[in-house]
């Protein structure tokens, strides 16, 4: 620092005013010029550990994860942390534990030895968790999941609102006899599964459309299900002329379906499915219109809410699941 003010001519308090950007200095536009352009020369770096030693925080965000940095798409939730991380000035420093509690303890213990701003606390899949009693005491927002307890922030998918925009563009597209192929058993109280049901039936009753019970399957959110399923509500007496499916693996199951009894999916019956899974969704023939999971949206609002000056009481924050429209949803066949 000593030799970037020699060569920009300036004190080290100016230098250090420009390079932590501190607001309300009476540094003018030239001098902050002549020390950065003197930075460039001397290929000047701050030393991030003895700053942390001054400041008591080193710049660090932890970023806790069962399975996500694992995962083909969820990882989208560690991308929108990093991004907006970096945009702050700060880093993530993460770990994915696998569900092992001891190097989930492990984990937190190291995180707070480099004295994180805060903590990530994600979940692969939307579910309720029980944040760790290591994490009591420093600011901690939960992601892809909710807190059991509402101690902490809770940030999480509108499963409910998802559901409902696939039944109603459905609906919307002369579709009278909608069925549901769920992802898990009625008796599950994962939110994915409730969420997406409670829309689907709430999007029928706003259209004056009656539940029927015979359009709806469970399954375990897997192509075999899918397949079985729309076979079965295919042999029903008045078949539905589209299906929502609570994945995009079951649509995939439902495209086989109704290929193997010579049926066209868009043709002869539509299929929308729920998490715009990128190595599945587009490449189905025709494309799979879905909805879309808001991993990045997700994962940067509760960076946000780290990284706010006064956070707001524990609450939950929905985000809203956007629709992806594809090729395999047209407009109902008139039957005669």
């Amino acid at each position: 620092m000593w030799q970037v003010a020699e060569r920009a001519g300036v004190s080290q308090a100016t230098v250090s005013l420009v390079l932590n950007n501190v607001g309300g200095s009476r540094v003018n536009d030239v001098t902050r010029e002549r020390v950065m352009n003197a930075v460039a020369e001397l290929g000047y770096r701050t030393n991030a550990f003895a700053k942390s030693l001054r400041s008591g925080e080193s710049g660090m965000i932890g970023f806790i994860s069962d399975e996500v940095a694992s995962s083909p798409f969820a990882g989208r939730l560690l991308k929108g942390a990093q991004l907006r991380a970096w945009e702050s000035g700060s880093v993530i420093l993460s770990v994915d534990t696998f569900n092992d509690s001891d190097l989930e303890a492990a984990a937190i213990d190291m995180m707070l030895s480099y004295r994180v701003k805060g903590v990530v606390y994600a979940s692969m899949y939307h579910r309720a968790v029980d944040v760790p009693a290591g994490l009591q005491g420093i600011p901690t927002v939960v992601v892809n999941a909710h807190d059991r307890s509402d101690r902490v922030p809770s940030v999480f998918p509108d499963e409910e609102g998802g559901g409902y925009a696939a039944t109603r563009h459905l609906i919307e597209a002369g579709h009278g006899r909608v069925a549901m192929i769920n992802i898990q058993p009625p008796e599950s109280d994962l939110p994915a599964g409730i969420g997406r049901l409670a829309g689907y039936r709430r999007a029928l009753a706003e259209a004056g459309i009656a539940d029927d019970p015979r359009l709806t399957r469970s399954g375990t959110g897997v192509v075999e299900d899918g397949f079985s399923a729309t076979l079965n509500l295919l042999a029903e007496a008045d078949p539905p002329t589209a299906i929502f499916c609570g994945n995009d693996r079951t649509a995939w199951g439902a495209y086989r379906a109704l290929e193997s009894a010579g049926l066209r999916v868009g043709e002869d019956c539509s299929i929308i499915g729920f998490d715009n899974h990128d190595m599945l969704a587009p490449f189905l023939d025709p494309g799979l219109t879905t909805v879309e999971l808001p991993y990045e949206q997700m994962a940067r609002q509760a960076l946000d809410i780290l990284l706010s000056d006064t956070p707001d009481s524990p609450s939950r924050t929905s985000v809203e699941c956007s629709l992806i429209l594809r090729g395999s949803v047209t407009s109902a066949k008139v039957r005669t």
